[in-house]
Order: C-alpha cells, then sequence, then structure tokens
C-alpha cells in the first residue's frame, strides 16, 4: 500500500515531531531557530544565514489562555498558535519574524514578541494589493534588503551572494519536487492523496529543506512506478484559509461512507507555498521580491484585478487548475472570521457555478467537529456522484 511508504510516513513523523526536530537540529548544527508566522515572509534569507525557518502552527489543542490577549472574533488559527505560543511550546525559538499578512495573525506576532522571551524579533513591511500596484517590487525588494541587514546585524555574520545563491537553489529544489508530486495527481488514480500531500507541504515548513529534499526525491522515483490501490470516489479541490487539519483530509479521503480524493489544495500549506520558482538573477534580493510578490496571492494580498485583466490573478489560476485536475467538486474552507477569504467565497461560488462544478463551503474552529463534518460532507459527495453517473 501506498500508505505504508517510508517517505509518507517521515512527513507524517516530522510533522509530529516539530518541536523536538528544531531543538535536535539547533543542537547539532550550532545554528538558531527562527519561527515564522506568514509563509511571505523569504525563508531564503534566513536559511543563507545558517538559521532554521520553523512555521509557527497551533497544536489543535483546547486552551483559552489567548483569551486573555487576543480578541474572541479573531481566526480560531490565530488563536491556537498564540495558545501553543503561551504554553512555552515555542521556548526553542531564537526568533520569530512575520511581514505584512492580515490583521489577526499581526496581532499574534507582537503578543508573542511582547510575552514570550525571545532574543530577536522582525517585522517586514510588505505590499498589499501586490497584483495590481506597479511598484509593489521595488518596494519589496528595498525591504528585503532592510531584513537580510537585521539578519545579518543579529547574526554578526555577513550573508554573502554565494551563501543566498546555494540558499535560493535549495528551496527552489524544493519546489521543483513538490511540485511535480502534485502534477502525478492529475492522473486517472493519484498515487498520493490530500493527506499525504498537506503533510509533505507542512513538513517542508518545519524542517531543514536539505533533508526535506532527499525524501522527496526518494519519494517521486517510487510514486512514478507506483499506482494506488485505493479507490479514487469524486475528485475535490480544496480552497481556502489556512488549513493544517489533518484529521479532516482523513475524514473526507478515509472514514466516509464515499470515496473521494482531494487532488489539489489550494491554500498555504498548499499551492500557493510552493507554486513557483525564483529566477536568480544579478540582484538576488530583487529576484526574492518578485517571487513574493508575484507568487499565487493570498486573498489578503489579491485586491481586484490587475490594469488590462478581466480576473483577479489568484481566480484565474484556480480556474485554469480545476480545469487541469479534472475535478468534480471543491469545497470551500474557511476558518471561522477570517474576512479576507470570507470575502472571497461568493466570487469563488460564481467561478464554479460558470465550470458546472458543484461547491461547498465549511467553516472551521480551533478543532474540527468530526461528526458534523461527516454528515455533510457524505450528503455532499453523493450528489457529486449522483452528478457524474447522469
Amino acid at each position: 500500500m501506498i500508505e505504508n511508504l517510508s517517505e509518507l510516513k517521515r512527513f507524517s513523523e516530522w510533522v509530529d515531531t516539530r518541536h523536538d526536530y528544531a531543538q535536535r537540529w539547533k543542537k547539532e548544527t550550532g545554528g538558531k531557530v527562527v519561527g515564522y508566522i506568514c509563509t511571505y515572509v523569504p525563508e531564503e534569507i534566513l536559511y543563507a544565514a545558517n538559521i532554521l525557518p520553523v512555521r509557527i502552527l497551533g497544536s489543535k489543542v483546547p486552551d483559552s489562555s489567548s483569551r486573555v490577549y487576543h480578541h474572541d472574533m479573531w481566526c480560531p488559527f490565530s488563536h491556537d498558535c498564540l495558545s501553543t505560543a503561551l504554553r512555552g511550546d515555542f521556548d526553542y525559538l531564537d526568533g520569530i519574524v512575520t511581514t505584512l499578512s492580515c490583521l489577526h495573525m499581526r496581532q499574534v506576532f507582537w503578543l508573542m514578541r511582547d510575552k514570550c522571551e525571545f532574543d530577536w524579533s522582525y517585522f517586514i513591511p510588505f505590499p498589499h494589493g501586490t497584483t495590481n500596484n506597479p511598484y509593489a517590487e521595488e518596494y519589496a525588494a528595498s525591504e528585503l534588503e532592510n531584513f537580510k541587514v537585521a539578519v545579518e546585524e543579529w547574526t554578526g555574520s555577513k550573508i554573502t551572494k554565494s551563501d543566498l545563491e546555494a540558499s535560493i537553489e535549495i528551496y527552489n529544489k524544493n519546489r521543483k519536487l513538490m511540485k511535480k508530486i502534485y502534477e502525478l495527481r492529475k492522473g486517472d488514480n493519484p498515487p498520493i492523496t490530500g493527506l499525504h500531500s498537506m503533510e509533505m507541504v507542512l513538513a517542508s515548513q518545519l524542517v531543514d529543506k536539505k533533508a526535506h529534499n532527499e525524501v522527496l526525491e526518494s519519494l517521486l522515483e517510487k510514486l512514478e512506478n507506483v499506482e494506488s490501490d485505493r479507490e479514487q470516489g469524486s475528485r475535490l479541490m480544496l480552497i481556502g484559509s489556512e488549513n493544517d487539519d489533518r484529521d479532516f483530509m482523513r475524514l473526507v479521503e478515509y472514514e466516509i461512507n464515499y470515496p473521494a480524493t482531494f487532488v489539489f489544495e489550494e491554500h498555504c500549506t498548499g499551492a500557493r507555498y510552493f507554486w513557483s520558482q525564483i529566477s536568480q538573477n544579478n540582484n538576488l534580493v530583487e529576484a526574492l521580491a518578485k517571487y513574493y510578490v508575484d507568487r499565487i496571492p493570498c486573498p489578503s494580498k489579491d485586491w481586484g484585478a490587475a490594469e488590462g485583466k478581466d480576473e483577479r490573478r489568484r481566480f484565474s489560476f484556480i480556474k485554469e487548475i480545476a480545469k487541469e485536475y479534472r475535478v468534480d467538486g471543491t469545497i470551500l474552507m474557511q476558518q471561522k472570521f477570517c474576512n479576507p477569504h470570507e470575502l472571497d467565497i461568493p466570487g469563488l461560488r460564481d467561478l464554479f457555478k460558470e465550470l458546472n462544478i458543484p461547491t461547498y463551503t465549511l467553516e472551521f474552529d480551533q478543532t474540527t467537529p468530526v461528526g458534523q463534518f461527516s454528515t455533510r460532507v457524505e450528503a455532499f459527495l453523493e450528489s457529486i456522484g449522483e452528478e457524474i453517473l447522469f
């Protein structure tokens, strides 16, 4: 069974033991570990300075400690991340960094900086509305250069051009390998499920990219020569807010009565994290700025269509992917109180209506209401099956 592949088990293990992994890496390498709160943070600059970037994620453990500091009507993901930090789970971090993201996660950064004892913190200003802002790349390059200097001052070491080139090469390889695995999911019988894909991407955000690349290469070689032995069922696309809820993926693909397989995930623990490449040129900081401005945008960065375009860039990407991956149905998942994604839902429903693809919306809280979601998703999959049949 594909589920028994050692590489898939390694991804899952890395996610489960992420705090232990980071502490072990720190001890073995003598490097620093920095937590980042938004995937718009240029990890490449940190990695070039012998720093392990690890994504700040919650623990899915109900905890009300964040309510003392964080507004009740802010998203459960932000509360989960903050509660995890307040419990001391991130005490091994040497620093934290974020960039201009949504209001809720920015507040998590400021609270972690003030309530937890980290040696260093940095906030990177970054342009919003990147799709239609002609000055975005120039502005971003200036701020990323300031960030690079701040990292150098903190570590006491210069980040050379060769350091940054090597870092970008490792990160580009990681993106390329993960995209190749995603592309295998276009086939009639995808060799990897959405659950495994999520664990693959999550692990990439938590461990040394060199180690991750080695496992990816081994996995890709096996997947290209193996066929899945599970029933594919309905081909699903998952779109929406930050989602690292493996229990939900397991529920849909392995635990309900109607077979289904996620063939694509469009969120920041999915394709948005790795889909494109950094084009190296003489000015590597400018190349990084261009990459982060031009990547598949988060809704908080995608304010309307660019000049001369009919659609927002993210919507155009989603439309093409839905066709390319022959999607039967779409689940729009939204973290409760996530305003940027909530504002996108009507437009996405219209988009999929034009494509004649059924759509269902689920609102996520800190933990997955498995029983309720099971019933609702089963009904959705049953309706998809009837449409495919007739």
